[in-house]
């Protein structure tokens, strides 16, 4: 009878990876936010490319801002991330007046380097 190792074990029955997931926690977790503040954020679009990787869009609703997050088959995320806004620093953060302070915050600093 033949052992096999947790790797080879691995390779013939691959781990399931939920990349929305994966990629939620990665965001939340870079931008240092309250556990309480994590439930503004959505996951506003998710689709996979060539089996190899997913592409996921996390926001806050009703905002057009979002971070563009690429997580490997693997279950790695990337952690070079994109942040896209059609709003400019220059305009103001008139419109995150609403939202907790770690969360305003957090859009307002991605926003300032878009």
């Amino acid at each position: 009878m033949t052992q096999t190792t947790d790797l080879e074990q691995n390779t013939e029955h691959p781990v399931e990876h939920n990349p929305e997931q994966i990629a939620f926690d990665f965001l939340m977790t870079d931008l240092n936010l309250l556990e309480d503040d994590r439930e503004w954020f959505t996951v506003l679009g998710s689709r996979s490319v060539d089996e190899l990787w997913s592409v996921i869009e996390i926001g806050v609703e009703g905002f057009p801002d979002k971070w563009v997050l690429q997580v490997w088959d693997t279950g790695v995320c990337d952690p070079s991330y994109t942040f896209v806004s059609p709003i400019k620093a220059a305009a103001g953060i008139a419109d995150l007046v609403e939202l907790p302070d770690s969360v305003a915050a957090a859009i307002a600093a991605e926003r300032a380097n878009n």
